[in-house]
């Protein structure tokens, strides 16, 4: 078990991964308050119920950061979801408490506990990227995101596991904190490479969450674990101080209980950040607020076509069921169900849209962010090693990077101006103005979630992996029921570019209509 040193006003203190009861017992004494006699009930808590506690007196700040820190100290241990609790995040709920006193107003996120994921900066506390090399790593600053989300008044309650430095899609073991069970059958993987916020939130261990997805790592946790994930369009949202997979797909974004919770979430964070180039792209393309499109029936009059070449990729009859259902569900809710659309060329405009930037984005960080003369190189990670046969190999294929495709002639690009994706992008686009379609959907995954000893042999049907990494368009994924063994499922909505609007719609109306989301047992 690791021990990371954190100074705490003016004490020196040891901290494990894991709260300790005398942890807990020491940032009681530092502050908070005496709860109320009667138990704060986690169990999927919003925002605005949170909010409405606060404003009513039934709880404050303070309160709620315990309750969750007793909530990870008796649960987490079977889960291993989180790397690190906070150790300031009662300093920060008693000042929230103490500004809410004062002016009688809330921000946004006021007293809202965040889990973060462990490749996303957080001054104060390590980011390892669940790696060796950055396991002692503590940046000099949050990153841009982070200082958003704190000024709207959330408190980062903990960083969550993550498959190491994101490289697998298919469960979530770091050198730092090892595996994270999926909370609903310990046995199945929570999927990567956030499975740790995915598994900490469908834990109800915060109330909002944080991942990355350069492929799959925001959706398919979101879907093993019952939860909402947004890839929101490549360029709302700043990666900045985050470390990076290959920085031309990463995305950073909600993973929540809740469409509602997600939207809030991504509100605060969307918008231009200098930092982030790639983020000049949303300027005038984000209204004013998010939460205005929460319609419950923003299915109504929607046509919604299925991408069937997705759907009958070899699915679990179970999971393939449940999309069935779930399609059946929308047309109750009043949309237009548009089947078998076809993309010209989909398969040949799908191949080779990979580029392994690892090496470069890489360094890059290290040098911007860690600046260590001993962790400057791929081959200084290299070095310092890794617990996982995995990540070693894929460090050791990575280690040949040469920014470019499969196909060596053909350089890679951004989102932008890359001409394959571009042309990926413009024949879904095109085929959904010409049927005048609203968003596509498939299933999150087409098969069941994988066990753990065999999640290698067990991992097929991500279908996160196809189309959104590659084209930049947004992709919800939202809960849409449970097959045997009480495992997940989720379907997944691709809209135009900086459709977040449309697509926020559809979601929410789906999930009010269908209510699919349940804590595990």
């Amino acid at each position: 078990m690791p021990i990371f040193t954190t100074t705490m006003t003016q004490l020196q203190i040891n901290f494990p991964k894991k709260p300790t009861l005398w942890i807990i017992t020491l940032i009681t004494f530092l502050g908070c308050n005496t709860p109320n006699k009667e138990a704060i009930d986690l169990s999927e808590l919003t925002v605005s119920e949170i909010h409405s506690a606060y404003q009513s007196g039934k709880f404050n700040s303070q309160q709620l950061v315990q309750a969750y820190l007793d909530r990870i100290e008796e649960m987490d241990n079977n889960i291993n979801s989180i790397s690190m609790v906070n150790p300031n995040a009662m300093e920060m709920a008693k000042a929230l408490d103490k500004e809410f006193q004062e002016t009688k107003t809330l921000r946004p996120l006021h007293g809202i506990p965040l889990i973060v994921k462990d490749n996303i900066n957080t001054k104060g506390l390590p980011t390892t990227a669940g790696s060796l090399a950055l396991q002692d790593f503590y940046p000099e600053e949050d990153a841009f995101i982070i200082k958003k989300l704190v000024a709207a008044g959330a408190i980062v309650l903990a960083k969550s596991n993550m498959a190491e430095w994101a490289f697998s899609p298919m469960h979530s073991e770091s050198s730092t904190v090892g595996i994270t069970r999926n909370p609903y059958n310990l046995d199945y993987v929570p999927a990567g490479s956030s499975g740790g916020t995915g598994a900490s939130m469908a834990s109800n261990f915060g109330t909002i969450g944080l991942g990355t997805d350069t492929g799959n790592s925001i959706r398919g946790p979101s879907s093993h674990n019952a939860l909402v994930g947004f890839r929101t369009t490549l360029g709302l949202v700043s990666r900045e101080g985050i470390v990076p997979l290959y920085l031309r797909n990463d995305v950073v974004g909600p993973m929540c209980r809740t469409v509602e919770d997600a939207v809030k979430v991504l509100e605060v964070i969307a918008g231009y950040d200098p930092q982030d180039s790639l983020t000049r792209y949303s300027e005038g393309k984000i209204p004013s607020n998010y939460t205005q499109y929460l319609e419950r029936e923003g299915l109504k009059g929607a046509r919604i076509g299925v991408l069937r070449n997705l759907v009958e990729n070899n699915p679990d009859d179970e999971v393939y069921a449940l999309f069935e259902k779930a399609l059946f569900d929308m047309e109750e809710q009043g949309a237009e169900i548009i089947e078998n659309v076809a993309i010209a060329d989909f398969e040949k405009l799908s191949e080779d849209q990979w580029c392994p930037t690892f090496r470069l984005d890489l360094e890059d960080f290290l040098k911007t962010y860690v600046k260590r003369d001993t962790v400057q190189t791929l081959e200084d990670i290299m070095r310092i090693g890794s617990k996982s046969a995995y990540t070693r190999d894929r460090m050791e294929r990575l280690s040949s990077n040469t920014l470019r495709r499969e196909n060596p002639d053909i350089p890679c690009g951004d989102t932008y101006t890359d001409i394959r994706r571009v042309a990926f992008r413009e024949a879904i686009e095109n085929k959904m103005d010409e049927l005048q379609l609203d968003a596509l959907v498939y299933p999150s995954w087409n098969n069941k979630p994988a066990r753990i000893a065999f999640f290698e042999e067990e991992y097929k049907g991500d279908n996160s992996q196809i189309v959104s990494p590659h084209t930049g368009q947004p992709a919800f994924t939202v809960p849409m029921g449970y097959t045997s063994e009480n495992l997940p499922a989720g379907i997944q909505f691709l809209g135009r570019m900086f459709d977040e609007p449309v697509l926020i719609k559809l979601t929410y109306s789906y999930e009010q209509a269908t209510m699919h989301r349940k804590s595990p047992n």
